[in-house]
């Protein structure tokens, strides 16, 4: 099975190194020297990663072969593509790959049944999943342990526990950051001279 598991970015300096966004929990895996990539599109690669580094926070990584900013410039947002055995799972037993938990029936803790995960959104602060409703409507739920409590990948199913106002908007709390205290008289100005 093929997993996305980096987008390349821009060139960093000019010896062929390219900024990357990691989309995998392992990049340490995945993205280690010496590891050979499919890319999309297919006709940038296959690329192997020569060397990695982290730089101000960003995972710079250098191909075989690419040894100046023209090439690694070229590569810029092609998709790095790992193969990975579908039955293997990441070491914490708190952690899914993506093609887990694809195609999960969605459920409240009673069994309610919410839809179907069809995508997961992988964004800086939290990943999404979202889920089709069997009204062919689309919703998004945080991929939060304070929202979805359990996977259960024997029954196929994520069950969650949403606040007011994710999967129904009629039961939204409005909160607002204003105090309403009602009208109070405003101080007279205080005239100059008369």
């Amino acid at each position: 099975m093929q997993l996305v598991v980096a987008r390349i970015g821009r060139a960093h300096g000019i010896k062929g190194e390219v900024t990357v966004e990691v989309r995998t929990d392992e990049p340490e895996l995945r993205l280690a020297p010496g590891a050979v990539l499919a890319t999309e599109p297919a006709g940038a690669g296959p690329l192997t990663i020569e060397t990695g580094r982290v730089h101000s926070g960003r995972l710079l990584l250098r191909f075989e072969g690419v040894r100046d900013r023209t090439a690694a410039e070229a590569l810029r947002n092609t998709l790095l593509i790992a193969e990975v055995d579908p039955a293997e799972l990441p070491e914490d037993p708190e952690e899914f790959y993506d093609h887990q938990l694809m195609d999960l029936d969605v459920v409240l803790a009673d069994g309610t049944e919410i839809g179907r995960i069809t995508e997961i959104t992988h964004l800086p602060s939290q990943d999404l999943f979202i889920v089709e409703r069997p009204d062919g409507s689309e919703v998004m739920i945080p991929f939060v342990e304070e929202i979805v409590t359990e996977i259960d990948l024997e029954e196929q199913r994520a069950v969650i526990t949403p606040p007011p106002g994710l999967i129904d908007e009629s039961q939204a709390v409005i909160a607002s950051s204003r105090d309403e205290e009602g009208d109070e008289d405003e101080a007279p100005e205080s005239g100059k001279g008369a």
